[in-house]
């Protein structure tokens, strides 16, 4: 691997340590969905409160079936039966109603019959004491934790808050991201360009990446070649924002600017180069404390690092402990020739396969190719100085 270049886990490492979680922020639970949990909660409530029904039927004592038993009453959820079960009698319940007091199974209606104020057993009956009933505290008891701190609110997770006796939640404030796309030959989406000119699709899809994990995106327009104009708006941005993200202007040439002007505002820059594909020229620094990144322009290559450097971070600022995207393992359809020093991620679309996944990449890698990426459902991961692999073997993707 040339010298000038980070390795790719490096890079990752050295920006998720550069930054700390935002702080948190208390949100109605309806609106915590999705949301990362900034303290340990535990249950205020125990879930069941009581013994309930599991089922429609009778409730009874094991011992005293088949029967006939008296019937007494009645018991539905939120009705509770006021008495309690004596010797020989039976509680018609409900699904989810208390059970009785004295009673200790639920016999399943369809395996029991009522005539002129009796029940009995017609039909296999309960295994013994308890069947069908929930004991008190099953899900949750008050006290126990529910949901680690660092965990993105799943739906299921917000309705066991909910369960617990939570009605708002404390989280990790959204990271607000300034989106800023360079380049004299931009257009927005939806203006017909000029000669020489095309269109900026890369805020919109980065702002769909953003969004996906929680993060609010600001599209702050399309910034012109000149190291003035590009001064300005990287002041502006990084007064009202948590991250700044330049697109475009992160390589070498006369008019890559974000480098240079980053260090002529007083900002610093951390990283220039990693050794990826695609990707390489990837900027990190720093302005007036807010972290910067300077993605590539090229599309592929904004999303592949938007994925493996810009994601992790924004996860980070929300408080999730595990940032990173995982690698999962799949079968190559085809033969792999040896990969150079750079890490390479292959547009490539995952079929079914009778033990793995099988993994083929599209014969085109132009990292201009929205069209190529549009079509993946996975990146296929090859390691810097990998040598051949024959298909059939595994190899690491990320899937998409």
């Amino acid at each position: 691997m040339p010298a000038d270049l980070l390795p790719v886990a490096q890079a990752q490492a050295r920006l998720l340590a550069s930054i700390s979680p935002l702080a948190a922020e208390t949100v109605p639970l309806a609106s915590a969905h999705g949301r990362v949990l900034a303290e340990t909660l535990a249950a205020r409530l125990t879930q069941p409160p009581a013994d309930v029904s599991a089922m429609d039927g009778w409730a009874c004592r094991f011992a005293e079936l088949p029967g006939p038993l008296s019937i007494i009453g009645e018991a539905a959820a939120g009705r509770p039966f006021g008495g309690r079960l004596g010797p020989g009698q039976a509680v018609r319940i409900f699904t989810g109603a208390v059970v009785p007091e004295g009673a200790d199974t639920v016999a399943v209606q369809e395996e029991m019959a009522a005539e002129g104020g009796m029940v009995h057993l017609v039909g296999e009956g309960p295994r013994g004491p308890g069947a069908n009933i929930r004991p008190a505290g099953q899900d949750c008891r008050a006290g126990a934790p529910l949901v680690e701190a660092g965990a993105r609110l799943s739906p299921a997770q917000v309705g066991l808050l909910a369960a617990g006796g939570h009605g708002e939640v404390r989280v990790h404030r959204r990271p607000r991201v300034a989106l800023l796309a360079t380049g004299d030959e931009l257009v927005p989406p939806g203006a017909a360009p000029g000669p020489g000119q095309i269109v900026s699709s890369n805020p919109v899809m980065l702002a769909g990446q953003l969004v996906a994990v929680g993060a609010a995106p600001v599209d702050c327009g399309i910034i012109p070649d000149r190291a003035g104009a590009l001064a300005r708006a990287l002041r502006e941005a990084a007064e009202a924002a948590d991250l700044l993200v330049t697109i475009g202007g992160a390589s070498v040439g006369d008019h890559d600017l974000v480098a240079p002007v980053l260090r002529a505002c007083g900002g610093e820059v951390d990283f220039w180069k990693i050794a990826l594909r695609p990707g390489k020229p990837l900027v990190a620094g720093r302005l007036e404390g807010t972290r910067l990144l300077g993605l590539p322009g090229n599309p592929v290559s904004a999303f592949v690092c938007a994925v493996l450097f810009l994601l992790p971070l924004v996860r980070r600022l929300q408080g999730e402990t595990h940032c990173l995207p995982e690698e999962t393992l799949a079968a190559a359809a085809v033969d792999l020739p040896a990969n150079g020093p750079r890490r390479h991620y292959l547009r490539a679309r995952l079929t079914p396969g009778a033990g793995l996944p099988l993994v083929e990449p599209f014969a085109r890698q132009d990292s201009a190719l929205l069209s190529v990426l549009a079509a993946a459902d996975a990146l296929l991961v090859r390691p810097e100085g990998a040598g051949p692999v024959a298909a059939g073997s595994s190899v690491p993707v990320l899937r998409l």
